[in-house]
């Protein structure tokens, strides 16, 4: 047993957490502190509100009302959206409070003590027409390093830069539209040039940090630490604790970061132990996670060990797991930008595990992800319902009508199947938690619940129950087992849907009282189970099913040679699994990988061109942007490219494939750019696309001027605008094609 300190990220009290905070900084934290409880470690997981700061004092201003109101309004809020989420903090706290207020001060006087703080006049924006001096997000511009528009003046969060006042291009101010003028102020300063040596050091065992924190920490190391102003000139915040400092607070970057150890002094208040705090931050063998959002790792990678660096023997952070962006129409969700999709909306409708295993299965870890309804669907349907709660509810319900209770247990060999996988599958789930890899440990996790369907197919248990009752108890038995291990591994996940579950098993205790250690324990014969109900339901997709407030993205018009190409999105993919539809005897329903983090559920009418044999293992092009169609019931997220010769007076059709081996997902945008939005059926109708044979280094229909590069197959497929043609390809050497043979100018659907 151990110990672990969880920081997490605290968002701004100016509006309503939304998917994207859930996703980035406040999910992976709860799922990583379930699972060390589960291992028996002793956890103490903070963070709450930042209440200070400009984005308070804007939205304040704009409501015409006072900061704290503000503050305090959302920090409610969201502190009741997080709970309804079933994220388990020790103490989610704020800012604005008596034990912040005094630790921020200790901190600033022991800082300044050491030496490490020192006053300088500086220049700062200054608004003549408002008469005061403007804090960073009362000024926006255009970065002088990625040219984005409407950054603010202290950061961009496009390319991560921070600013000093002065380096933002064509600043103005927000509340009057003028152009600020730059003014002198004293304020304080954090002297963060003389850690550069230490934090080297404290960077030189971080090879597992993940590839985007290490990036961002060494390009501030190698560019050369600069010092930092931490006060500022405003009335909302924690002021100045010095004589002569009215009218100036502490920087609210400097602020908020020590509220990890303001609320980890607050928590030992309340739970009566004061010095408890001390337990976490001072003992070396105490790790420190913090999870936060890629925009905030120099805070954390730098700054804060800084701080703690020049404070005392206070343990520094051993991980920094930062996410990056959750997308939504091409843009980052955003409270200040518009867009976000607010956690309390999406929980009027949707269970809190949906919402949980779809931000777990979607996770922005290593790269921005993107979240779209049409994808929340696939994944609550086809792995969530269709793979886990179908195995849960199976198996339940089978063994509740046949036996009432647990049935007898296994042989150790009857078993052995069983029990080695649970044993595999924990390995790797096991492992990729402890690292912070927490999409992975989900897809692993279920690993077991695919296993564990078959392992019920291939059992026959409702053929069993006729012939010998009590091997059939055996069985059930097992895959009971089998279920206690889900409940356990997905607890992390999905605590309220597993704590479900394991009321249905009748088992005594819970879930965390378990733990892993008693994950694979025989269970008690004889335990009388409750009647079962699907822990998941289906969920039905609807184009509007968007909060009513959200902002859509402009999508910018495509104009110029092949503008109706570059707005479809082919993808190369592999056909995994094919069924006939329920209700059409023409149409198939196929699995496919197009390189995302789940198959896409595609229904094609090619049953009178392939069989199922065909069809599976087939490397496809996939139109992966259409809107989601219905056809004769079944949901359709994408279409197979298909050449067809009907028109010629042919009755062949052939499906496109790549030229050579890539991986699912590679982009054929024949070196063009395509566009993200969503596509109908009819825009895609627009895209004249032929099949050509290739005969003495031309084109057989045509196009004389199209260049025809070595290695280009023959046939292949021909995009037309008006009199020009490009080949359709990756852009780099492998092409669209066709495996047999078909009339020249085929067209392509």
């Amino acid at each position: 047993m151990s110990k672990v300190c969880i920081n997490i990220a605290w968002p701004y009290a100016n509006g309503k957490i939304h998917l994207g905070h859930v996703a980035g900084s406040l999910l992976p934290p709860d799922i990583f502190s379930r699972y060390n409880r589960l291992l028996r470690n002793e956890v103490l997981m903070v963070g709450g509100s930042d209440q200070h700061g400009t984005p308070i004092t804007v939205t304040a201003e704009k409501q015409k009302t006072t900061p704290e109101a503000i503050a305090e309004r959302y920090h409610e809020l969201n502190k009741k959206a997080i709970e309804d989420l079933n994220i388990e903090y020790s103490l989610y706290n704020k800012t604005h409070c008596d034990t912040h207020y005094e630790v921020v001060k200790k901190m600033f006087l022991k800082l300044l003590d050491e030496g490490y703080l020192y006053k300088k006049e500086t220049n700062q924006y200054f608004c003549d027409e408002c008469n005061r001096f403007l804090p960073d997000r009362y000024v926006e511009g255009i970065c002088p390093s990625c040219s984005a528009v409407n950054v603010r003046s202290d950061q961009c969060d496009t390319c991560g830069t921070t600013f000093e006042p002065g380096d933002i291009k064509s600043p103005v101010c927000i509340q009057c539209g003028k152009t600020p003028r730059i003014k002198g102020t004293e304020h304080f300063f954090l002297k963060l040039s003389a850690f550069g040596d230490r934090l080297k050091e404290f960077m030189e065992d971080k090879d597992y940090w993940r590839s985007n924190v290490k990036t961002f920490t060494y390009n501030w190391l190698n560019e050369g630490l600069q010092d930092r102003a931490i006060t500022r000139d405003m009335s909302w915040g924690v002021p100045v604790p010095l004589e002569g400092w009215d009218g100036k607070v502490i920087y609210v970057w400097f602020d908020a970061v020590i509220g990890y150890l303001s609320a980890s002094v607050e928590y030992s208040k309340m739970v009566g132990k004061p010095d408890l705090w001390k337990e976490y931050w001072l003992d070396p063998e105490v790790k420190h996670y913090y999870f936060i959002g890629k925009d905030n790792i120099p805070f954390h990678s730098i700054i804060w060990p800084a701080m703690l660096m020049g404070a005392g023997d206070y343990n520094l952070p051993y991980d920094i797991p930062a996410n990056e962006y959750l997308m939504f129409d091409g843009g980052k969700l955003s409270k200040s930008r518009g867009g976000a999709i607010d956690v309390l909306s999406v929980l009027k409708k949707y269970d809190a595990d949906l919402v949980r295993y779809y931000l777990s299965a979607n996770m922005p870890d290593t790269h921005d992800s993107e979240f779209s309804w049409e994808d929340f669907t696939i994944k609550i349907n086809n792995e969530l319902v269709a793979v886990l709660g179908n195995y849960y509810h199976r198996c339940l319900s089978f063994t509740h009508k046949n036996f009432g209770s647990i049935p007898e247990s296994a042989t150790d060999e009857e078993s052995k199947e069983a029990t080695d996988k649970i044993a595999s599958v924990f390995d790797r789930y096991n492992e990729y938690l402890s690292d912070c890899e927490f999409k992975k440990a989900l897809k692993t996790m279920m690993e077991l619940a695919h296993f564990g369907n078959k392992y019920f197919d291939t059992s026959k248990p409702w053929a069993l129950i006729k012939t010998d009752k009590e091997a059939c108890g055996r069985v059930m038995n097992t895959n009971l087992r089998i279920v206690k291990a889900l409940t356990v591994m997905a607890w992390p996940f999905l605590p309220k849907s597993s704590e479900k579950i394991w009321s249905y098993m009748g088992l005594d205790g819970s879930i965390e009282k378990c733990g892993y250690e008693g994950m694979t324990e025989k269970l008690p014969v004889g335990a009388v189970m409750s009647e079962p109900v699907p822990v998941y339901k289906k969920v039905e997709f609807e184009e509007e099913n968007k909060p009513a407030n959200r902002k859509k993205a402009a999508e910018p018009e495509i104009t110029g040679p092949f503008a109706d190409f570059r707005k479809l999105n082919l993808k190369a993919g592999t056909i995994l699994d094919v069924k006939d539809h329920p209700d059409a005897d023409k149409l198939y329903v196929m699995s496919v990988s197009v390189g995302e983090d789940s198959p896409r559920q595609i229904v094609a009418g090619l049953k009178a061109f392939y069989s199922k044999e065909d069809m599976i293992g087939r490397r496809v092009l996939v139109v992966s942007n259409l809107k989601p169609a219905k056809l004769r019931g079944i949901d359709s997220f994408g279409m197979l490219l298909a050449a067809d010769d009907e028109e010629l007076g042919g009755n062949t059709v052939l499906l496109l494939t790549p030229s050579s081996e890539v991986p699912d997902g590679t982009g054929f945008y024949s070196g063009l750019e395509p566009s993200s939005s969503r596509l109908d059926y009819k825009e895609f109708l627009k895209v004249p696309m032929k099949v050509s044979s290739v005969r003495d280094g031309k084109l057989a229909i045509g196009f004389d001027g199209t260049e025809i590069p070595d290695g280009c197959p023959s046939p292949v497929i021909v995009v037309a605008d008006g009199k020009d043609a490009i080949l359709l390809s990756d852009g780099k050497g492998t092409f669209a094609t066709v495996d047999k043979e078909i009339s020249d100018g085929a067209g392509v659907r």
